[in-house]
C-alpha cells in the first residue's frame, strides 16, 4: 500500500487542532508526541523509520502549534530510552536537564531526528510533564504526561495505518465530596 503523505499531513493538521480545542492549553505549555513512522507505513514499530513520514507528521503537527505559542517534545524511540528533543528555549523555561546524544534514524526514530534537525536550537532531555499529548502508533508517551490524565476522542483514528490517541491533563482535585470539573474550573 502506498502512503499518501498529504492525507498523512492534513490527518494530523485535524487531530492537533482537536486536541488544542479538547485542552485550552495556555501559551508556552508543553505538549508531548510520540511518533512511529513504522506504524504509519504498516510495519512493526522501530523497524521501518521514515524521515519522510516524519516530515509530513511535522508539517502538520508546527503550524498549529507555534500559532498557540506551545513547545512541542518530540518523543525518541525505545533505543533513546523515550527521551525527547525540545527547543532550547523550553528547556530553560522549564528547568529540564540536557542529555548528551543526538538522535538518528535507528537510534532515535524518524520523528525525533527529523525535529532535532528542524529546530533552531534542539537540545534532548530524559522526562517532562507536559500538559498534553498525541501518540501515533501506540509508543506510549504516558511517561511524559502531568500526573491526572484525561482522554482526548477525536474523528481522527488512526495516522495512515498507526492508532491514533490523544489526551490532555487536569489540575489533581483534592478533598471533600467528588466536585464536577469543566474546562479547568471547578463547578458546585
Amino acid at each position: 500500500m502506498e502512503l499518501n503523505l498529504e492525507h498523512i499531513k492534513e490527518d494530523v493538521q485535524n487531530a492537533i487542532k482537536e486536541l488544542l480545542e479538547a485542552a485550552a492549553l495556555k501559551k508556552g505549555r508543553l505538549v508531548v508526541v510520540g511518533c512511529s513512522s513504522s506504524e504509519i507505513s504498516g510495519k512493526k514499530i522501530g523497524s521501518a523509520s521514515s524521515i519522510e513520514i516524519a516530515e509530513a507528521v511535522l508539517a502538520g503537527l508546527l503550524p498549529a502549534l507555534q500559532e498557540h505559542n506551545l513547545f512541542l517534545a518530540a518523543q525518541c524511540c525505545e533505543h533513546l530510552n523515550r527521551a525527547l528533543v525540545v527547543e532550547a528555549e523550553c528547556a530553560e523555561k522549564y528547568g529540564l536537564e540536557e542529555v548528551t546524544v543526538v538522535p538518528h534514524l535507528k537510534a532515535g526514530g524518524g520523528f525525533a531526528t527529523t525535529f532535532y534537525h528542524q529546530c533552531s536550537h534542539p537540545v534532548v532531555v530524559e522526562r517532562i510533564m507536559a500538559h498534553a499529548g498525541m501518540d501515533i502508533g501506540d509508543t506510549f508517551i504516558g511517561m511524559h504526561l502531568r500526573r491526572v490524565v484525561v482522554p482526548v476522542r477525536g474523528s481522527i483514528k488512526s495516522i495512515g495505518q498507526a492508532h491514533l490517541t490523544m489526551a490532555r491533563t487536569r489540575q489533581p482535585l483534592i478533598g471533600g465530596a467528588r466536585a464536577q470539573y469543566e474546562f479547568g474550573i471547578l463547578c458546585d
